[in-house]
């Protein structure tokens, strides 16, 4: 009875889970870039509301939200392609946590935990030119 109790909480936690925890494979974990920009914040984007830029999917909150993108990408995308800030301080290339976010100037940037993401507000403009120089050694 205990087993099948567990199994059904394990099921029922999958299925409240939102789409992005369950994408992997989409930029950004299925996260509408747009929405860190305009209502600052991390928004589950819809499947049926995507475009590709440089090779990945983006899926977005809704159609103004995809306009906006395809207007101008770079506007919206995070810094060092989505990677941890802090990490790539330290000189690895670990990717970000999409809820984990800090707009730093007119930029969006990710750390990998919440505890890299107060370590990154503590020295912002220090930490992101130190990951500056590293992610020009490993850009792809």
């Amino acid at each position: 009875m205990f087993d099948t109790r567990l199994k059904t909480l394990a099921l029922a936690v999958l299925i409240a889970l939102p789409l992005p925890a369950l994408a992997r494979d989409w930029a950004l974990g299925g996260y509408d870039p747009v929405a860190y920009v305009t209502q600052n914040r991390a928004v589950a984007g819809r499947a049926d509301v995507v475009t590709t830029w440089r090779g990945r999917e983006y899926h977005f909150a809704s159609e103004e939200h995809r306009a906006l993108f395809e207007a101008n990408p770079r506007a919206y995308t995070p810094g060092f392609d989505g990677l941890c800030v802090v990490a790539l301080t330290e000189g690895r290339s670990e990717p970000g946590d999409p809820q984990q976010f800090l707009t730093i100037g007119q930029r969006v940037y990710f750390a990998g935990s919440a505890s890299r993401k107060q370590t990154l507000a503590s020295h912002p403009r220090e930490l992101l030119m130190k990951a500056k120089a590293m992610w020009i050694k490993i850009k792809p």
